[in-house]
């Protein structure tokens, strides 16, 4: 009998999780469309960010345009009950400077953690946005075995705005 390889495991590993992003990232983008029209989509899309914060943060599509700029944890947030605000932006020497809370239902989510760390992750993946951090404020929505686990695994950092 012929043991399969680490090499060949390795490679199964790989394609399995492949194959799971491409099922969540199409799940998410069906959730996605179902609850916004393409046009719509498009348009906010194509809005500068830094536009929209030249004259502080209550545009009304600002937050509508990030959340367009979000992968699968945008169909996670709006399928939960959860938002963002924008607690503060500041167009920095190397792009816009966000500072973000959450609101709704991910205030109290196990989940927080992914949901923070994929927020930054897509964002800054924005050619506009130099970096997202998030509201002191968020952690004091949590009690303190939450806190500490966000703080420890959240991969993100927390300011004052």
């Amino acid at each position: 009998m012929v043991e399969d390889s680490p090499v060949e495991e390795n490679d199964l590993v790989s394609r399995y999780r492949l194959e799971a992003q491409a099922s969540v990232s199409d799940e998410a983008e069906r959730r996605t469309a179902e609850t916004m029209p393409m046009k719509e989509r498009i348009r906010l899309r194509s809005l500068s960010l830094v536009k929209l914060t030249a004259d502080g943060i209550d545009d009304p599509d600002l937050v509508a345009a990030i959340f367009e700029r979000l992968g699968p944890v945008r169909a996670a947030l709006d399928g939960h009950g959860g938002g963002i605000v924008v607690a503060s932006a500041d167009n920095g020497p190397h792009g816009l400077e966000m500072v973000l809370d959450l609101t709704g239902a991910c205030l109290a989510c196990g989940s927080a953690p992914g949901t923070l760390a994929g927020v930054r992750s897509d964002l800054e993946e924005d050619a506009e946005i130099a970096s997202i951090k998030f509201s002191t404020a968020l952690l004091d929505t949590f009690d303190d075995l939450g806190r500490e686990f966000v703080l420890a695994h959240g991969g993100v950092e927390f300011v004052d705005p």
